[in-house]
């Protein structure tokens, strides 16, 4: 007598899908799957318009410079030639900067560093786009945006070697910035904690009748965090006074964003599913990426709620200082990226309308390379890594609390004496 069957034994077998990067080291690049449209070619509602109106450039491209080099469409901002060459600017001594702070991290100066290369429109643009009392939520990618406020480079490279004249004491990562004078939130290194902090900012500036915004920066693949929906649910709910900014440069430190679910649609589309308003913008036009966050920004101090905006880039360096990616990705991602580079693209505009040229550009250059070198010796003078030039250790015992509490001030007395014993006076330099 044959046994029965076990129940489901003629349905198909489950499968789990894995997401796969389309190109992996040894490949040919061919970014021709991507859908491009036009510059130009994208409607620009009224910033007091219903979310859903909206939903359809979630799924678009919001651009402004074409292959022609010049500005079209409603979202053309319209900026004059000089704040358009202070965007170059800018964007371009974020670069320089990059660049030199990656060569002090190899010639061991500091332990590590993170490169916004490709990115700059990201952080420079945005930040432009907001008014200067608005609150800055980063995560580790934005030194744009501190540069952008005029943030001293000196105290962003004293930060950077942990060393005596670092405001934050030693206390926090290279890289991880905090800076209330410009309204600028310390960055975590747990990734998306910033954008909770950003929506419940944004609904305690409501509350209080103040007219201060919030806007946040966030990876793509930290979009697969809790904090990020969590982040979202209350700003919808609550109409939050924010501007969400996912930064799609297409890889997490060694995942694509497949793995934060880009396959399935794009990161701008998570406003439809929470009925915010929601843009997908070329990351890589700095006109568009000005004009989007200001449109956002609008937005919200018109009480029209929150906005999500995908800013869709490439992440042209690796992920960090500690990060090799010819190990998981082609190499020759990077040329073959199809929105080309922020910086070259908004310096051939500008060119083309008369504004600008390669003389001036390199010019340009040197100036800014001689503003970071000149930022890097007055802070080297401060001490750099393994030289002992640092924040005294008993300083980890202050701005704990507003007033130091009885504990710790006998536990920083105690240290104070142990190092007396351990290091007498005559035994200093």
């Amino acid at each position: 007598m044959e046994a029965a069957p076990e129940p489901g034994a003629n349905r198909p077998a489950l499968a789990l899908h894995v997401p796969e990067p389309r190109f992996r080291p040894g490949d040919p690049v061919d970014f021709g799957f991507l859908s491009i449209p036009p510059a130009g070619a994208q409607p620009r509602p009224d910033e007091t318009c219903a979310a859903a109106e909206t939903f359809p450039l979630c799924t678009d491209l919001v651009r402004v410079l074409g292959d022609d080099d010049q500005a079209h469409g409603p979202w053309n901002p319209r900026l004059s030639p000089d704040r358009m060459r202070t965007m170059l600017r800018l964007m371009a001594l974020v670069r320089v900067f990059d660049g030199r702070m990656y060569r002090l991290q190899r010639q061991g100066k500091t332990s590590f560093y993170l490169k916004c290369s490709g990115e700059e429109a990201t952080s420079v643009a945005a930040t432009m786009a907001l008014d200067a009392g608005d609150m800055i939520f980063p995560s580790y990618r934005q030194q744009g945006c501190l540069i952008a406020r005029g943030y001293p480079l000196l105290e962003m490279v004293n930060q950077i070697f942990s060393n005596r004249a670092d405001k934050l004491k030693g206390r926090q990562l290279p890289i991880l910035y905090s800076a209330r004078e410009v309204n600028f939130f310390t960055i975590s290194g747990n990734l998306a904690t910033q954008l909770p902090q950003a929506t419940g900012f944004a609904m305690a500036s409501a509350i209080k009748g103040d007219s201060r915004i919030a806007s946040a920066w966030v990876g793509e693949g930290s979009t697969a965090e809790g904090d990020f929906h969590n982040a979202l649910t209350f700003a919808a709910v609550y109409n939050a006074p924010a501007v969400f900014a996912v930064v799609n440069n297409q890889w997490a430190i060694s995942s694509f964003s497949g793995f934060a679910g880009a396959e399935r649609t794009t990161f701008a589309a998570r406003a439809i599913g929470y009925g915010i308003a929601g843009l997908r913008v070329d990351g890589n036009d700095a006109l568009a990426v000005y004009a989007a966050h200001a449109w956002a920004a609008d937005r919200a101090r018109l009480n029209g709620g929150p906005t999500l905006i995908e800013y869709f880039t490439y992440r042209v360096e690796g992920h960090s200082t500690s990060d090799d990616p010819t190990v998981y990705r082609a190499t020759d991602e990077g040329s073959g990226w199809p929105l080309g580079d922020p910086i070259g693209r908004l310096a051939a505009h500008l060119t083309a309308i008369g504004e600008w040229s390669t003389e001036a550009h390199d010019a340009m250059l040197v100036e800014l390379d001689g503003e970071v070198r000149t930022a890097i010796r007055a802070a080297e003078a401060n001490g750099i890594l393994g030289h002992g030039l640092h924040q005294p250790d008993v300083t980890m015992f202050e701005d704990v609390y507003e007033t130091m509490p009885w504990h710790l001030r006998e536990q920083m007395v105690q240290a104070l004496h142990e190092r007396a014993v351990k290091y007498p006076p005559e035994t200093q330099p």
